[in-house]
């Protein structure tokens, strides 16, 4: 039985301290830095390939592992499936493997579904802005540094996880996934 903390920020240069802050018997945390508009996230999917029956998974609030309503019942569905608990803080509800609660499944639908729409609120900010800017002619859009696909496959292989390379090279964890998938040299 592990205490684990799975914790999220949606970029780099977010600070993660104030997550499960309180809580005190945290064994093993698994930090992501990147949007949780997607489950394609590499912290999470060492959380998920890590995790055993009788474990609890700590979470500081159900926005932090899902932005998607889909996505978010179907890992809170996977880990009661694999005999692990869930706890969201913030909203001080847990999900049990061998429990169901009806008002407590609803209220995950229901603040599941608030999670997704303020993430499309945010996106939609974020276009109206953006076309304002090039209205006005003060946008440009522009590009990161190249890095070498090499230089990422080096520090993999030296068993840096998707995020710490990301942060020695300068680069997005995006761009680490992206070189890990691509076929090796010579083969397509």
């Amino acid at each position: 039985m592990t205490h684990i903390a799975y914790i999220r920020v949606s970029s780099v240069d977010q600070n993660t301290d104030r997550q499960l802050a309180e809580v005190s018997n945290i064994e093993k945390t698994f930090t992501d830095k990147c949007s949780g508009g997607t489950t394609n996230r590499p912290a999470l999917t060492d959380l998920v390939n890590f995790i055993r029956e009788g474990d609890t998974v700590h979470v500081h609030s159900i926005d932090r592992l899902a932005r998607n309503l889909q996505d978010l019942l179907e890992l809170v569905a996977f880990f009661r499936s694999k005999g692990v608990t869930v706890v969201f803080h913030k909203e001080n509800m847990t999900f049990k493997p061998d429990s169901k609660d009806p008002i407590q499944d609803l209220m995950l639908n229901v603040m599941g579904a608030v999670a997704q729409f303020e993430k499309a609120l945010i996106n939609e900010r974020q276009r109206e802005g953006i076309a304002k800017a090039k209205a006005q002619g003060v946008y440009a859009k522009t590009r990161s540094k190249k890095v070498e696909p090499d230089a990422i496959l080096a520090l993999l292989s030296q068993g840096k996880s998707h995020s710490e390379v990301a942060k020695i090279l300068g680069c997005s964890t995006k761009t680490v996934q992206r070189v890990k998938a691509l076929p090796p040299a010579g083969k397509s």
